[in-house]
């Protein structure tokens, strides 16, 4: 059994991108993505605690969990400094992840992350949790995709893949339970996205049925956001040549001068599940 936090490694270069995947998914999601991506970067792309080749690591769960575990595991590495892309339940937990150690990160860009709104599609979310057979599993991802896209074959049968090995199913609903518990999620506070100094940018489908795009509605004014049209939740998959795009964008930006009172930041992770 693997008890150790897997992260699929692909290039070389002086920049490290570290890719964090939504519930339900796995370092896969990413592979469009980081094929788009120009050369010359080293790219880690994670399976969460709970998820994949992750699924036995200890204290697996939600994004406070995750975000504690890829910290350390970066730490392992000794991998000083990471631009940092996370989607959804990954994004919230890059958030914590920058609140926590800002100096680790040079860029942080968030899909339609978690923790930015009470309001969450619980039932969908446990009924993804649920989903077994690739039928079912392709009826909700369609559902949380725009009603332009469709779910790829490939997306279908790597996470059927996943979803087969045993205890996983299982370990998934228990997490869609508490991160989904009373139908909302945990909100990270707005005053705290305010100490961020990195560059922020924030993509969201206008379709987005998990997560509403008006969760991005009041967010510091230093943060970019990028509305993506006709798009849902399932920006990975759907916009992977988009995303990159931006990814690369969001890395040239510079940080913003950091304030007197930001400097001890929040050396521990908020209390966001």
């Amino acid at each position: 059994m693997i008890s150790s936090l897997y992260a699929a490694e692909r290039g070389t270069g002086p920049k490290t991108i570290v890719f964090l995947h939504g519930f339900g998914g796995c370092h896969d999601d990413w592979h469009e993505v980081i094929s788009a991506l120009a050369l010359g970067s080293r790219t880690l792309a994670y399976d969460l605690p709970g998820h994949g080749l992750s699924l036995d690591f200890p204290g697996g769960g939600p994004a406070k969990a995750a975000a504690r575990a890829v910290l350390a595991d970066l730490a392992a590495r000794r991998i000083r400094r990471v631009h940092l892309v996370g989607h959804s339940m990954g994004g919230a937990a890059a958030v914590l992840m920058a609140l926590a150690e800002p100096e680790r990160i040079a860029s942080l860009t968030l899909l339609a992350p978690g923790g930015f709104g009470t309001e969450i599609n619980g039932q969908l979310l446990r009924r993804y949790a649920a989903a077994a057979g690739k039928s079912e599993l392709r009826a909700c991802l369609a559902a949380m995709s725009g009603p332009q896209s469709l779910p790829s074959e490939r997306i279908v049968d790597v996470l059927g893949e996943m979803r087969a090995r045993p205890g996983q199913l299982q370990r998934l609903v228990e997490i869609a339970a508490v991160m989904t518990r009373g139908d909302r999620q945990g909100v990270i506070p707005r005053e705290r996205l305010e100490t961020l100094t990195m560059p922020v940018m924030v993509v969201w489908g206008i379709g987005d049925a998990v997560l509403p795009f008006t969760q991005a509605d009041g967010l510091p004014a230093h943060f970019h956001l990028h509305q993506v049209l006709e798009a849902g939740h399932m920006l990975v998959e759907e916009a992977p040549g988009l995303i990159a795009e931006i990814v690369c964008r969001n890395m040239k930006r510079r940080a913003r001068p950091l304030r007197p009172k930001s400097a001890a930041a929040n050396r521990s992770l908020p209390a966001k599940d």
